[in-house]
C-alpha cells in the first residue's frame, strides 16, 4: 500500500479526464480541467462546498472572476476567528502588555528552568488555561490554527482572500523565530496581508512599514540619525536593513535601478520610525531620532524637514517606491509566478504590469488582469503545489480544520499533523528566516523525498475520512483504477497522494 502511494506520487503527472462539455472557445482546457484550475489556484482545491459553488456558476472562469470582488469585500470585514483563537488578533496594546508580562515572568524564572522551546507544534491544547509565561507561543499556535482553518474552509474565508493573504505575507515576510516579532506575527497576517490584500499596493506597503512585526523584524525600530545619543551616552546611528529590503524585495527588485547610496538615503528618510504601544497602534514617529537633513532617493529630493514633515517624507518615499515602474514589473512577475506559471512570458508580465501602473497599484484590477489572461487557462501552464498548497488542499478535501471543532481531538490532531508536515517539508508556517519569502516553483519542491512525505501526510490525514468521492471526476483514469483496487479505508488517502493531486 505504501509503495502504491509513493509510486503514485512519482508518476507521470496530472492527466485530466475527458469532459463531455465542449472546451471554452477562449481556452484550450475542457470545462472539468478549468474547474480544477479555478479551485486550486483561486482557492486551495476542491472541497464539497467549493465543488458545488463551481457547478452552480455559469462557468469556472466566471466563478474565478467573481471571487476578485468577493475577496475584496471579505477583506474589509472582520475575519471569522473562533473565540478560542482570538488572542492573536487582539488590539496591539493588549499584545504589547502580554508580551511585556511574559518577558518579566521569564526573567524571574530564568534561574529555575530552561527557556521554553520555540517549537510551536508542541503541547497544542487550546482548552488549557492561558499561561502568561508562554504568551507568545500561544499566539503563534492560535495564528497557525486560524491560517489552516481559513485556507481549508471556504465557509469561513473567501478562498481567493486566503490565497492573497498567503501571497502578501510571503512577499512581505516576517519571521516568528526572532523573539520580539513572535507575538505580533498573527496580527500582522490579519491586519496587513489580509486587510490590504486587494486594495492599493501603496497602502499595503505603508501598513507593513508601520506594523511592529516589520519594524522589529528588519530592525527599523533601531534606526536613528547618525550621532544620536543612546543610553550611557553611546552614539547610535543608521540601520539600513529595512531600507535595503524595502527596495530589493518589497518593491523595485535587485535590478530595479537603485544604488547603495539610494539605500542609505532611504534609511535616513525613515529614521525615527519605531514601535509604540499606544500611538497609531504599534507605530510612532520619534522626532528626536530623525535625520532632518536633506536627502535624495531615486533622484527625488527630500528637503530639510520640519517637525511636521519628518514622518510625511517617509510616507512619500514609500509611495514613490510603490508607484515606480520597476515595482510594477516585480509585483506582476511574482503574481504571475504564483498564479500562472513558473516562468511566465515577458509579454504576460508586461500586460499585468501595465494594469498595475495604469491603476496606480489597484490590486483588484491587477488580479482581474491575472485571471482574465489567456495564459491562466492554458493547459500547459501547470504549477506544482508548494507544501502549503498541498497541506491546505488536503485539509480542504478532508473537510478542513473547522473552527467549530476547536478543543476536539480530531481538530488538535489535524493541526499538529499539518504543522509537523509543513516543518518537515521545508515550509514551516511563519517560519522562513530571511525576508525573501518562500520560493513557489516546482524546481524547489518537486523532489522524490518531498513526494514521499506528502504520501505519508495524505495517508495519515485521511485515515478517518470515510470518502472524498467529489474528487473522483477530477482524477485521471489511471488514478481512479489504482485507487479502486485498494480497500475503501485507504482510498481517500491514495487520492490525495496521487500525481493528479500534486498539481494546481
Amino acid at each position: 500500500m505504501q509503495a502504491l502511494a509513493t509510486s503514485a506520487c512519482l508518476g507521470s503527472g496530472l492527466v485530466f479526464p475527458q469532459s463531455a462539455t465542449r472546451p471554452d472557445p477562449a481556452t484550450d482546457m475542457p470545462a472539468q480541467a478549468q474547474a480544477w484550475r479555478a479551485m486550486n489556484r483561486v482557492g486551495y482545491g476542491p472541497s464539497a462546498t467549493l465543488v458545488q459553488a463551481i457547478q452552480t456558476a455559469r462557468s469556472p472562469r466566471d466563478w474565478a472572476l467573481e471571487q476578485v470582488d468577493a475577496a475584496f469585500n471579505a477583506s474589509q470585514q472582520t475575519p471569522r476567528i473562533a473565540s478560542e483563537l482570538a488572542d492573536f488578533n487582539a488590539p496591539l496594546p493588549r499584545i504589547f502588555d502580554g508580551f511585556q508580562h511574559e518577558r518579566e515572568l521569564r526573567a524571574k524564572a530564568k534561574a529555575q528552568k530552561a527557556e521554553e522551546s520555540n517549537d510551536a507544534n508542541k503541547r497544542m491544547d487550546f482548552s488549557e488555561p492561558r499561561d502568561p509565561q508562554h504568551f507568545s507561543r500561544m499566539l503563534v499556535q492560535q495564528a497557525a490554527a486560524w491560517r489552516l482553518s481559513s485556507c481549508s474552509q471556504p465557509e469561513l474565508e473567501n478562498p481567493l482572500l486566503a490565497r492573497m493573504t498567503e501571497f502578501w505575507f510571503n512577499h512581505l515576510n516576517v519571521f516568528i523565530g526572532k523573539g520580539a516579532v513572535r507575538p505580533f506575527t498573527g496580527h500582522y497576517v490579519v491586519n496587513v496581508a489580509r486587510r490590504h490584500a486587494l486594495g492599493k499596493f501603496e497602502d499595503l506597503l505603508l501598513a507593513s512599514a508601520r506594523h511592529p512585526a516589520m519594524l522589529l523584524y528588519l530592525d527599523q525600530a533601531q534606526s536613528v540619525a547618525d550621532g544620536t545619543q543612546g543610553p550611557q551616552g553611546k552614539a547610535r546611528g543608521l540601520n539600513e536593513n529595512y531600507a535595503r529590503e524595502l527596495m530589493e524585495l518589497h518593491t523595485l527588485g535587485v535590478d530595479g535601478g537603485y544604488s547603495q547610496k539610494d539605500v542609505r538615503e532611504l534609511a535616513r528618510v525613515l529614521t525615527g520610525w519605531t514601535v509604540s504601544r499606544d500611538e497609531v497602534p504599534g507605530f510612532r514617529f520619534a522626532q528626536r531620532l530623525h535625520d532632518h537633513g536633506e536627502k535624495h532617493v531615486l533622484g527625488q529630493g527630500f528637503p530639510i524637514s520640519t517637525t511636521r514633515s519628518g514622518v510625511l517624507e517617509g510616507e512619500d518615499a514609500i509611495r514613490l517606491l510603490a508607484r515606480h515602474p520597476s515595482t510594477a514589473k516585480r509585483i506582476s512577475l511574482r503574481l504571475a509566478q504564483f498564479f500562472i506559471a513558473d516562468q511566465p512570458s515577458a509579454e504576460l508580465v508586461q500586460r499585468i504590469s501595465h494594469t498595475f501602473t495604469a491603476t496606480k497599484g489597484d490590486l483588484r484590477a491587477v488580479m482581474r488582469a491575472v485571471l482574465e489572461s489567456p495564459e491562466f487557462w492554458q493547459a500547459d501552464n501547470r504549477l506544482f503545489k508548494t507544501p502549503m498548497d498541498y497541506a491546505c488542499s488536503a485539509l480542504a478535501a478532508t473537510q478542513g480544520v473547522a473552527q467549530e471543532q476547536i478543543g476536539a481531538e480530531p481538530y488538535r490532531r489535524n493541526v499538529v499533523l499539518t504543522l509537523g508536515f509543513l516543518t518537515n517539508a521545508g515550509q514551516p508556517l511563519h517560519g522562513w528566516q530571511t525576508p525573501d519569502g518562500y520560493k513557489v516553483d516546482a524546481a524547489t519542491w518537486l523532489v522524490p523525498e518531498a513526494l514521499t512525505r506528502r504520501a505519508d501526510f495524505a495517508l495519515a490525514l485521511a485515515r478517518k475520512t470515510p470518502d472524498i468521492d467529489f474528487l473522483t471526476p477530477y482524477l485521471s483514469a489511471t488514478t481512479r483504477d489504482a485507487v479502486a483496487k485498494e480497500s475503501p479505508a485507504l482510498r481517500a488517502g491514495l487520492m490525495l497522494a496521487s500525481p493528479d493531486f500534486m498539481y494546481k
